[in-house]
């Protein structure tokens, strides 16, 4: 599955809610002393699809060209490919970003750069299945599957 969504739109809340019990957690996040984080994330998602291990990865992934290594990555190893787009407005996710401390707060201008970025995931990029995933309140979420 693959993550799509601004910096405190509420990914990794989500993956421990809906996913933690059963799928490998790999995220840019939890390398934070690896200079290079995207040969050690390949790596991690290999690892796992090799062992047939259902893997989340959580980060922004902004770009079409950014997931199309991961979907790649994903069809190498059999995978189905799951896009999960987390939609929320950039003053939505500031406010949230907020309430947080420590390395979970990001620099407001993270949340900005990464909505100029933002590509909203397609069927056309090798999706099997794309879900919108909407935060409602702190810790629920409304799920709508994407038609094809």
């Amino acid at each position: 599955m693959i993550f799509v969504g601004l910096p405190a739109s509420g990914k990794s809340t989500f993956f421990q809610t809906h996913f933690a019990a059963t799928h490998r957690h790999v995220s840019k996040d939890l390398m934070p002393n690896v200079r290079n984080r995207d040969p050690r994330q390949r790596g991690l998602i290999a690892a796992a699809l090799t062992h047939r291990q259902s893997v989340v990865v959580d980060n922004v992934n902004a770009s079409a060209a950014e997931r199309a290594h991961l979907v790649a990555l994903g069809r190498a190893h059999g995978g189905r490919i799951i896009g999960y787009h987390f939609d929320a407005r950039v003053s939505e996710r500031l406010e949230r970003n907020t309430s947080r401390s420590g390395k979970q707060r990001v620099p407001d201008v993270a949340i900005y750069v990464a909505a100029k970025r933002l590509e909203v995931p397609t069927y056309a990029e090798g999706f099997d299945y794309l879900y919108r995933v909407r935060q409602v309140g702190q810790s629920d979420y409304e799920i709508t599957a994407l038609p094809t």
